[in-house]
Parts: structure tokens; C-alpha cells; sequence
């Protein structure tokens, strides 16, 4: 079972707000985290992104391809990073989605298909 687990946040109110210690102890998680993963052959892709005001949306007009700056999110927080895991079973993956969630304000969780849907 393939899914993605999205992470949110800002990652520039977190070194406003959070004390040093906190984000050492975030990234320390992270690293043994994603460690972990990779050990358990779950791992198939791991990211960090960039905040949304850094992100660019291309969308298709009458006119042309029109590139605008971000960001796009209503929420503060937006998408900070994910992995895509292939797990056994939706318990292992509730499983490591409660241990990042304590890091992060949500975690979004969704399958990964094998292909377009049967028409």
C-alpha cells in the first residue's frame, strides 16, 4: 500500500516562535525518522519544500500560460514536506503518521495510485 504523508507548518513562524532547542529536537526526529524508513525498505521518496511564498502556480488562459507568484494557501500553514511510504497496512501507516504529527500542526494522508482511474 503506497500513500503519501503530507506535513504541515510554516516554516517561518516556527523559527520565530519555537525555541532552539525544539527545532534541533525536530530535525533530529526527522533524520532518524526518515532513517528508519529507509531501514524498514518503506521509504520511497522523502522531500522538505520550500514555504508557499516561494511558490510559483503555471495555469493555462484563453491567452496563453500565464506563471503567477505565490502564496496560494488560505491557511497559514501550508505543505512543508512529505514522504511516500509503502507500507504493509493502514495500521503501520496511522502508526507513523502519529509519531510526525507531534511535530506538526496536521499530516495529510493519501493513497498513491498505480495508474489513471478505469474508465
Amino acid at each position: 500500500m503506497k500513500y503519501m504523508v503530507m506535513m504541515f507548518g510554516s516554516a517561518g513562524a516556527m523559527m520565530a516562535e519555537r525555541d532552539p532547542g525544539w527545532i534541533r529536537d525536530m530535525v533530529t526526529f526527522l533524520r532518524s525518522f526518515d532513517r528508519e524508513l529507509r531501514e524498514a525498505g518503506e521509504l520511497v521518496d522523502a522531500q522538505g519544500l520550500a514555504d508557499p511564498d516561494r511558490a510559483e502556480v503555471v495555469r493555462r488562459t484563453d491567452t496563453g500560460i500565464v506563471v503567477t507568484d505565490g502564496p496560494y494557501a488560505e491557511s497559514k500553514e501550508g505543505l512543508v514536506g512529505y514522504w511516500v511510504l509503502d507500507v504493509a497496512d493502514r495500521e503501520r501507516l496511522l502508526d507513523l503518521a502519529g509519531r510526525v504529527v507531534q511535530w506538526s500542526g496536521a499530516v495529510e494522508l493519501r493513497p498513491v495510485l498505480d495508474g489513471p482511474p478505469e474508465v
